[in-house]
């Protein structure tokens, strides 16, 4: 198959590998950002088989190239992909409808919980937020009417992009690749430690996550804080773009000590070095306003390290029994999970290795591109 991917912000390079091994893929995304990413500088190392194409120009002059773009190209490709169902997948959508091209969706969040959490946090006033709410509504409406599939990430998604498109199938994005998130035994945790630099005698918690308005890393920032009040010698390691951010707001909150357990570095590379933090680590925490999935406590698990996140959207409904769950916002019982987790490593240690199994079953990357493939065949045909 001759596939286009339309990306109209980022995306992820693990996702642009797979789908380069399951069609003959172009590319066409917005230059700033395909540099800012470092996603140009990952495909070239990655030697994945994909041709670019790079507009230049803002937000605007984006729109207008891409929409005359996909008219002149539509039918040089037997399918087009676009990435999420608002603005960005809109000019796929309608061209894919005129030109006879058939165009799959994918979503990997929910749009209108999302957005919401901006006015939770008071970025936006309610006027915006009416407003946005609606127009974030009508695209899903408009697209998931135009749009031949609408591919969701796991079963929480699904059930929300089916109340605009009945045309809704499962995905599984880019799955985990579970040889290389592993589980490692206690020698190679310290070898990990010491080759990263990160401390050997210390309760690691690992917060693999981009620091935004729908997550919540105030509460395992409190959390922390809470547990090495109570004798647990923890630290919190945030990787990701927005790292000087969660050290910012450390400082911000003004939590004892927090310059001695709150570390932050850049991001790792998710098909080489991340593996190695989740492996190192004694548990993952990722702590959300509102989440569609979060594939980080799935790789945590593929690790056999022991997951601590909150019960809301699509955490609630696939981790529950493999990860320690708390309520939204609630600090003192993510410590206590922390505090669970260091007393009983054996015991959680045997839960994250059910995760994995289960990671295996039901989220292999190899099962996410064999998904995916199925799909874009029957599109096609």
């Amino acid at each position: 198959m001759k596939a286009l991917f339309v990306v109209e912000g980022f995306t992820d390079i693990r996702f642009v590998v797979g789908l380069s091994e399951i069609c003959e893929l172009s590319l066409l995304v917005p230059a700033a950002q395909y540099r800012e990413s470092g996603l140009d500088r990952r495909i070239g190392e990655s030697e994945a088989n994909v041709s670019v194409v790079a507009l230049k120009g803002g937000r605007f002059r984006y729109q207008m190239d891409c929409f005359r773009f996909l008219w002149k190209q539509a039918k040089r490709f037997d399918v087009i992909i676009s990435q999420e169902v608002l603005r960005g997948s809109l000019n796929a959508c309608v061209i894919g409808r005129l030109r006879n091209t058939p165009v799959v969706t994918y979503t990997c969040l929910p749009p209108v919980e999302y957005y919401r959490c901006r006015r939770s946090r008071k970025q936006i006033g309610a006027a915006k937020a009416f407003a946005g709410e609606a127009l974030i509504r009508a695209f899903m409406s408009l697209n998931g009417k135009l749009a031949t599939r609408c591919v969701a990430l796991g079963p929480y998604l699904q059930k929300l992009a089916s109340r605009y498109s009945s045309h809704t199938r499962p995905g599984l994005y880019y799955g985990v690749d579970t040889e290389l998130y592993r589980p490692a035994d206690s020698s190679d945790q310290l070898r990990l430690r010491c080759q990263l630099g990160l401390p050997a005698d210390k309760f690691i918690i690992f917060l693999s996550s981009r620091i935004s308005h729908e997550k919540d890393p105030e509460t395992v920032l409190r959390a922390t804080a809470l547990a090495r009040a109570r004798g647990l010698d923890a630290v919190v390691l945030n990787l990701g773009g927005g790292y000087r951010d969660f050290l910012r707001l450390a400082d911000e909150l003004a939590l004892p000590g927090a310059a001695g357990f709150v570390l932050g570095r850049p991001a790792a590379h998710p098909m080489k070095d991340l593996a190695d933090y989740y492996r190192t680590a004694d548990c993952m925490a990722l702590a959300s306003l509102a989440e569609g999935l979060g594939m980080s406590p799935l790789e945590s698990l593929a690790c056999g390290t022991p997951v601590v996140c909150t019960a809301v959207g699509g955490l609630a409904q696939n981790l529950d029994g493999y990860a320690r769950l708390t309520a939204k916002g609630d600090a003192a019982a993510m410590a206590e999970q922390f505090l669970w987790i260091a007393g009983n490593r054996e015991e959680a240690r045997a839960q994250a290795l059910l995760g994995r199994a289960f990671v295996i079953r039901e989220w292999s990357r190899h099962k996410a591109f064999a998904d995916l493939k199925s799909i874009l065949v029957e599109v096609c045909r």
